[in-house]
Formats: structure tokens, C-alpha cells, sequence
């Protein structure tokens, strides 16, 4: 299979789209075509890993690692995707859980199986890949868990200073010599950006093999796809009803793998898209204009992203909005409507939720009571509560237990640097942290 540019000019294996992480000319990598599923194509698959196998299948068509398919998965899908029922009745509401990996976030599936794949890539290479990822909370954690001591890679974690939660900001600079933490003195939008320019910049693209972890990256939306095509497969089996999905998103990132899934034939119904006051993607889908703002700070800081870059993605797929809005809905939730989602989901559900958990289970509450009788409910938690304890906790008054993976990674000593928000501040933060010259491309001295 080949993957095609967003802008039209490049066209690529899937170890090239993996490598490269952008295209060429700037826009991001999307299969050719999508391969279509029937629900009874899966009737032997019991676990996540069967279904996996089986739909990754025609994306490795071609691939170097077709041979390893069967292991990259068995690495990725390796700790629980449970779906835990909230209520039960004559149309069922259900939370799909995503923070079972190594840092309580879903971002541990795509960053486990880029991990994977990429590892195997680089293998024999004498330059080192530098794999770049902005992150405005759980990614760059992820991405650093999966990659930590791995040979011949090295990661850039770039992320917005004093704009993520202290846990959240732990997990991004705790690791070892081949992680180098970036503090950028800006927003999310800020280290974005300059992933995008590092990546077609000449100067730097001759002093390091760049990569990307980011879900512009194609490798972290096609693992993500999964959890939803088995999470339908199997309700659909219990019910002979199409589950609908409730997902928080902010880079768009999480959102179409679900459209991913559904498109490629898989029983979904409806997909709801709830976002924080970064509600840009809820506004363009009711009429207003695409044009990117300045990313907001709120209680859901992994979601504060004022230019989604997933959206080329979409209107790509699917056209402009006019034609979006017949495939997808979104709303937008404030901060105060998070707290008081925090409470309600622990006093109704006994469950304590993050607060980009909570942006799901107040769109779904927010849905006009037709929509909510007539479907059944998922709705996605993409990071443990205990994540975001300064949150949580003082509002269901009472501790969040720490995962144990999460409390190993507290232990951890911390070390960051801080750097302005511009190319030049970035290519000195690379040269230095993994002292590389113009003169020394092969690696770390």
C-alpha cells in the first residue's frame, strides 16, 4: 500500500511515511485507499491482538515489516483496553478505558507501536534517528516511556512550559541520555510549529534523520484506529446495535482514528467530538471559518491546541464543513463545566475522571434526549485521574490511588531545558543536548 500527502505531491511505502513522519511538501500522510471490513470478517478474532492483526494487514502490504506484524502488535496492545459499563438499561452507556499503559494515557498505544516499527527501521543505520514530538501533556510522555534506551534513536520532547500538570510535566523529563527534554516558553501551537519547521529546514534536516511521534505521524492513527474497531465489534456482537462514541480531542488525533474505523466499515454510529474552550473544531463545524487561534490554558491542558493539525486529515477525507457535519457533531465545554463534571461522574458513577474525560461525559450529557435514548453510548477516558490530582482531588474530595507504572516514573529525578520559541533556539537545544555539530552527524559523542 502506498501512502499519499495531504497536498498532493509525494507518494510513499509505509516505512518511508513512518521515517519521515511529514511529507515532503509539508502535508501529512494518508493510505491510498482504505480497505473495507465486514463485521463477520472478525468472527475468529477474540482478542485485541487477533483484531489488529488482521486489520493492519493491507497498511503493511509492501512493508519491510510485514514479517514482524504479529510482534509490533503483541508490543503495542500489551495492558488492558477494557470497556467498563456505567449504566446499564435498554440502551447502555459505557466508558472505554485508554490509561491502562506505562503513563496512564491512551498516547501509549500509537507511541508503543511507532516504538516498534521504528526501532526495527533503524536497525543497521549509522546516523541515529531524532525523532521530534511536541506535546502538550501525555504525548511527549508516551513517546519518551516507548523509546527510553532504545539504540540508535534519540527523542526531542518539546512542551509548553509551566502549561502542563506537574505529573504530566514529571513523565516528560525523567528519562535517560537518548531523551532530551525542551521546555519551549510559549504554547503547545509554539512547539508544534517548530517541529513543522525543523522538518523541512535545510540546515537541519542535513545534521539529523528527523522523524516525528506526533499524530501527524500516520503510525499513531492507525494503532488507535484499533481500540475502536474492537470496542464496536465486540458490543455489536452483544447487541446487534452500532455502538456511538463520545471523544475528547484536541489535535483531532484521537478523533479520526475513530472516523478511521468507522470508514473503514466497522459498526459505529454516531462520533461526537468534545473539545475544551479551544473550540475551534465546534465552531468550524457550525459555520464559522477555519482560521487558527492562540491556544487557551484550561483544566484539560492536553487538549489546549489552537490549530489542529488532524483537520487537513478530515477535510481531506471528507470535505469542508458543510460536508463534516453530516458524519460528525462537536461541543465545546468550559473549565467550570469540567469541575462540575469531575464531581457529578464521581457522585453518580463512583469513578474519578481526568478532566479531558470529563469533556466526554459532559458532551454526552449535553446531547438533546432523543440522541441519548435512541444510542448506545461510549465514552472515551484518555488519562487517569490521578494524573491530574491538584484537579481532581480537592473536587471529589478524597486521593486518586497511583497506578503503579505512574509511581515508578514519579520516583524518577527530573531535567529540562528552557528555550525560546524560534528554530534557531531549537537547533542550538538539539546540537547541545545531543552533541551533535555540523561537523559530527553520526550520533551522540
Amino acid at each position: 500500500m502506498k501512502f499519499v500527502s495531504t497536498r498532493g505531491s509525494q507518494s510513499v511505502s509505509l516505512d518511508e511515511a513512518l521515517m519521515q513522519g511529514i511529507a515532503s511538501d509539508g502535508g501529512l500522510f494518508m493510505p491510498e485507499s482504505l480497505p473495507v471490513f465486514a463485521p463477520d470478517d472478525f468472527a475468529d478474532c477474540g482478542t485485541i491482538q487477533q483484531t489488529a492483526v488482521k486489520v493492519l494487514a493491507p497498511f503493511f502490504d509492501g512493508s519491510s515489516l510485514h514479517a514482524s506484524l504479529a510482534e509490533i502488535v503483541a508490543e503495542t496492545y500489551s495492558f488492558p483496553i477494557p470497556v467498563r459499563t456505567l449504566q446499564e438499561g435498554e440502551r447502555r452507556v459505557a466508558m472505554l478505558e485508554l490509561f491502562h499503559g506505562p503513563t496512564a494515557a491512551f498516547k501509549d498505544v500509537g507511541a508503543g507501536f511507532l516504538a516498534a516499527c521504528l526501532s526495527r527501521l533503524s536497525g543497521g543505520h549509522q546516523q541515529p534517528l531524532t525523532i521530534l514530538v511536541a506535546t502538550s501533556g501525555d504525548t511527549g510522555g508516551a513517546v519518551a516511556a516507548a523509546f527510553d534506551g532504545r539504540p540508535g534513536i534519540r527523542v526531542a520532547v518539546l512542551f509548553p512550559e509551566g502549561r502542563v500538570s506537574p505529573r504530566q510535566e514529571k513523565q516528560l523529563t525523567c528519562w535517560g541520555k537518548n531523551v532530551l527534554s525542551l521546555a519551549v516558553k510559549g504554547a503547545f501551537d509554539d512547539c508544534q510549529r517548530l517541529v513543522k519547521e525543523a522538518f523541512v529546514d535545510a540546515a537541519l534536516a542535513s545534521t539529523f534523520r528527523f522523524s516525528s511521534a506526533n499524530s501527524i505521524n500516520i503510525g499513531r492513527l492507525l494503532p488507535q484506529s484499533i481500540y475502536y474497531v474492537h470496542a464496536s465489534l465486540q458490543h455489536y456482537r452483544e447487541t446487534g446495535r452500532r455502538p456511538s462514541f463520545v471523544i475528547p480531542t484536541g489535535n483531532l488525533g484521537n478523533g479520526l482514528a475513530c472516523i478511521l474505523a468507522r470508514d473503514m466499515g466497522f459498526p459505529i454510529g454516531q462520533i461526537v467530538l468534545a473539545v475544551n474552550e479551544n473550540r475551534l473544531i465546534a465552531d468550524y463545524l457550525a459555520g464559522a471559518e477555519w482560521l487558527p487561534r492562540t491556544s487557551l490554558q484550561t483544566l484539560a491542558s492536553a487538549m489546549d491546541v489552537g490549530n489542529p493539525s488532524n483537520m487537513e486529515r478530515l477535510r481531506a477525507l471528507h470535505g469542508d464543513a458543510a460536508d463534516l457535519q453530516q458524519r460528525i457533531s462537536a461541543y465545546a465545554v468550559s473549565d467550570e463545566q469540567i469541575s462540575a463534571e469531575i464531581k457529578r461522574n464521581y457522585a453518580e458513577f463512583g469513578i474519578a475522571t481526568c478532566p479531558h474525560t470529563a469533556t466526554a461525559t459532559s458532551a454526552w450529557r449535553s446531547l438533546d434526549a432523543e440522541r441519548r435514548a435512541t444510542e448506545d453510548w461510549v465514552l472515551v477516558s484518555t488519562a487517569h485521574a490521578a494524573k491530574f490530582e491538584t484537579i481532581v482531588e480537592p473536587l471529589i474530595e478524597t486521593s486518586v490511588e497511583v497506578p503503579a507504572a505512574l509511581s515508578a516514573i514519579l520516583a524518577r529525578p527530573s531535567n529540562a531545558v528552557s528555550m525560546n520559541p524560534n528554530l534557531a533556539a531549537l537547533a542550538a537545544a538539539l546540537k547541545a543536548g545531543f552533541q551533535v555539530d555540523a561537523a559530527d552527524t553520526s550520533g551522540d559523542k
